[in-house]
């Protein structure tokens, strides 16, 4: 099967399920040097006119090095029966593994991003803005205590969807 380049607004999904339940991988870098990381935090919607896609990610994780300096990156949505493989992408650093030999997934460039042949639906997302989340910004102590007491903070990446493809 390949991937076939869809329409946004014919996209057919719930989003609570696939951001949140089922998760997700962030790619970027190229074919050569690349790193995926699970997340289940998102969020998809318009904003600047444009279809986008809001990911989160910290600062120790290695998949910020390759964000930081990629222009575009992808969203990779999977089926239930790939849940072990993003599970150990969540789990290990692409600094003592390599995710796809480890798991089999097989990278493969779509649009100048890496995505995996396994996927059944991408989001090529062009960078538009970047933030570091901050301590002082958090109107909920709780919040900030439960998810940044003991680890980094999030940068939080607005990226345009330039592109979906799908399974066929």
């Amino acid at each position: 099967m390949s991937f076939v380049k869809k329409d946004i607004h014919d996209l057919v999904g719930n989003p609570f399920n696939e951001i949140g339940k089922d998760w997700f991988l962030i790619t970027a870098g190229n074919g050569s040097c690349n790193n995926t990381m699970t997340a289940s935090w998102g969020f998809m919607g318009v904003i600047w006119g444009a279809p986008s896609f809001i990911c989160a990610v910290r600062t120790n994780r290695h998949t910020f090095g390759f964000i930081e300096d990629s222009d575009v990156y992808t969203i990779s949505f999977f089926d239930e029966q790939y849940r072990s493989a993003l599970n150990f992408c969540g789990t290990k650093s692409g600094r003592d593994y390599d995710k796809a030999k480890e798991t089999g997934l097989t990278p493969v460039e779509i649009d100048g991003a890496v995505t995996f042949a396994q996927a059944k639906r991408v989001f090529v997302c062009r960078k538009r803005y970047s933030e570091m989340m901050n301590k002082e910004s958090f109107t909920d102590e709780e919040t900030y205590n439960r998810w940044y007491s003991t680890d980094p903070m999030h940068k939080q990446y607005i990226g345009e969807i330039i592109a979906v493809y799908e399974k066929e």
